[in-house]
C-alpha cells in the first residue's frame, strides 16, 4: 500500500524575506546601542563626580553597588525653572566640568537645557523628591557593575569615590571609572 502525501507548497517569497529582514534590524540596532556607548566615552566632556556606595553588603549577592552622588541633593536655591519643581520633571544639571583633580559641583539645575561654556558640562537627570530647602534628583548612573579585581569588592566600609563620567554632546552619560 502506498501512503500519500500532499506536497508541501513553496512559501511566497515575502514570508522568507521577513525573518532575515527582522533579524537584520536587530543587528542594526544592537550595533547603534554599542555604537553610541563607544562614542560617548570617546566624545564626551570628562566630569568628575564625588559619590559614596550606598550599601557594601549587597556585593555578597549581586555583582552591582549602587552609588550616591554628592551631586544628587542640591539646594533649592539652585533651581532656574519657570516654575516650581516637581516630582519626575526632566531636568538639565549644569556642572563645573573642571577636570580631574577636583570633583564637580552644581552651578544650576534647568527646566531646560542650558549652554554649557567652557570648563561646564550638562547632566541630563529627573527630580525624585521635593523639600522645602532641597531637591533630590537622580541621573541613571546611581548602578554600578563591580569587576571581580576592584577595591570595593575587598572593602567593608563605604569611602568616598571619584567617579569619572563621560557626558556625550547629545546628552548621554557613561561612568568610564571608578576610584578612591
Amino acid at each position: 500500500m502506498a501512503t500519500a502525501f500532499a506536497a508541501v507548497p513553496e512559501a511566497p517569497l515575502r514570508f522568507k524575506l521577513l525573518p532575515r529582514l527582522l533579524v537584520g534590524a536587530q543587528v542594526l540596532y544592537v550595533l547603534g546601542v554599542a555604537g553610541a556607548g563607544y562614542a560617548t566615552t570617546a566624545l564626551g566632556k570628562a566630569v568628575v563626580l564625588a559619590a559614596t556606595p550606598a550599601d557594601l553588603t549587597t556585593l555578597k549577592t549581586t555583582d552591582f553597588v549602587r552609588l550616591r552622588y554628592a551631586v544628587a541633593t542640591v539646594p533649592q536655591a539652585q533651581w532656574r525653572g519657570p516654575g516650581a519643581p516637581s516630582r519626575r520633571q526632566s531636568v538639565y544639571v549644569l556642572l563645573t566640568a573642571a577636570g580631574a583633580p577636583t570633583a564637580a559641583e552644581v552651578l544650576g539645575v534647568y527646566a531646560d537645557e542650558p549652554r554649557a561654556a567652557a570648563g561646564q558640562a550638562v547632566l541630563r537627570g529627573w527630580v525624585t523628591d521635593v523639600f522645602p530647602r532641597t531637591l533630590g534628583l537622580r541621573y541613571g548612573l546611581e548602578r554600578y557593575y563591580v569587576p571581580a579585581a576592584s577595591i570595593l569588592r575587598k572593602s567593608t566600609v563605604a569611602r568616598p569615590l571619584r567617579v569619572q563620567v563621560r557626558i556625550a554632546p547629545w546628552g548621554q552619560a557613561r561612568i568610564v571609572e571608578v576610584g578612591e
